[in-house]
């Protein structure tokens, strides 16, 4: 019978913010663990929609009560998200080193930032794109002489951020186990970008990965691995026969030649040919509808797929799975499959206090009319 989630137990400290931080923070909920997000004192509620099983409190960190407050959770926490620039937790008093990990010595502090914590752009604000622009990999993304083509914000802020830093607070979580030491990790969407992008960047000097974006075998030069629209226009196939055997199966699945698609006596492999073989298949995509050309590439082996859409899947029943499955501590099931379910700033605050630490509202702590959680007076000493 599978056991619970692998990390059942571990108490996380998620200190409100952008994508990359709740992203890693419902990583971590997703897989067992008891993640409470520290919101600020706001009448908005909050956009975070990565929220799954995680609980909410509110602590206003200007003033030293609630900072106060915060170290004594974090002091029986395992590990803190901190999503905030370099030197803010320093201001607030809760250096990592200095104070945190004095506090709690089996700590683990991931500090996720945009650019990296030393260089050029240390101190300056910025979004997916600017990270990507300057890890290198922005300049390979789109089309030949054309403007780099932003992806969305996946590959810095949630690839490249908030699934590497989960990784690294994984990564301390064994070491711990080992040393009985936390420690602090620091991860930034700049090296996380970069690194995904290792592939194409150790191969630049190979045919390839050689030419300029958009030229390549991978990034839409090549027309064997490229989308190709349908007869019913705005539906698309994507067909990425790279190996021979495949782009046999291509060739009958469209119902042609080698001759026909690569010209003369040259190989499909040879660059010249590319422009012909791309306006060729283009042509011949266009002669049926994306589900005649599934009809056909189903039954073939072929690396030929249909491209669908959110709203598609939506309406086909599609069900959204864990990032990872562990067949005998598995994750917990994915809770919002095609709509965000915000966390109202303060829920299940107090019941994740009780859980983590005994306390109770009026005894221990306050809630003032804001929402701030506060230490009761008269309990100061313990706190």
């Amino acid at each position: 019978m599978p056991s619970n989630p692998p990390l059942t137990g571990v108490k996380v400290v998620e200190l409100a913010g952008l994508s990359p931080g709740p992203f890693c923070g419902q990583i971590l909920s997703s897989y067992g663990a008891s993640v409470l997000r520290i919101d600020r004192p706001s009448t908005e509620p909050s956009p975070d929609i990565l929220t799954s099983y995680k609980k909410s409190m509110v602590a206003d960190l200007k003033l030293p009560s609630s900072v106060a407050l915060l170290k004594t959770i974090i002091a029986q926490a395992d590990v803190l998200i901190d999503p905030y620039r370099p030197g803010v937790l320093e201001r607030l008093g809760l250096d990592p080193k200095a104070v945190l990990l004095g506090l709690n010595p089996r700590l683990v502090v991931v500090r996720l930032t945009g650019f990296r914590r030393d260089g050029k752009y240390k101190d300056m604000a910025g979004h997916d794109l600017n990270y990507l622009a300057v890890s290198g990999v922005l300049n390979m993304l789109g089309t030949k002489g054309q403007r780099p083509s932003p992806p969305a914000n996946m590959l810095a802020d949630y690839a490249g951020g908030g699934l590497v830093a989960a990784m690294g607070v994984m990564l301390a979580l064994l070491q711990r186990n080992t040393s009985g030491k936390g420690q602090v990790v620091e991860a930034n969407m700049v090296d996380g970008a970069g690194y995904i992008g290792l592939l194409p960047r150790l191969r630049t000097k190979e045919p390839v990965w050689n030419g300029p974006r958009g030229t390549n075998t991978l990034d839409g030069g090549c027309p064997y691995y490229q989308c190709y629209e349908c007869k019913d226009a705005g539906e698309y196939m994507a067909i990425a026969s790279l190996e021979p055997a495949f782009f046999k199966d291509l060739l009958k699945g469209l119902g042609c030649r080698y001759e026909d698609l690569v010209p003369g006596n040259l190989k499909r492999e040879d660059k010249r040919t590319w422009p012909y073989m791309r306006e060729a298949l283009t042509e011949k995509f266009r002669e049926k509808t994306r589900k005649e050309w599934e009809a056909i590439f189903d039954k073939l082996d072929a690396c030929v797929t249909p491209v669908l859409g959110h709203q598609e899947l939506e309406r086909m029943g599609f069900q959204h799975r864990p990032i990872v499955t562990l067949t005998e501590s598995p994750a917990m099931p994915v809770d919002a499959q095609w709509e965000g379910k915000t966390l109202p700033i303060g829920t299940g605050g107090e019941e994740t206090l009780k859980e983590w630490m005994g306390w109770q509202r009026d005894r221990d702590y306050s809630v003032a009319a804001n929402g701030v959680y506060e230490p009761v007076k008269q309990a100061k000493s313990s706190l």
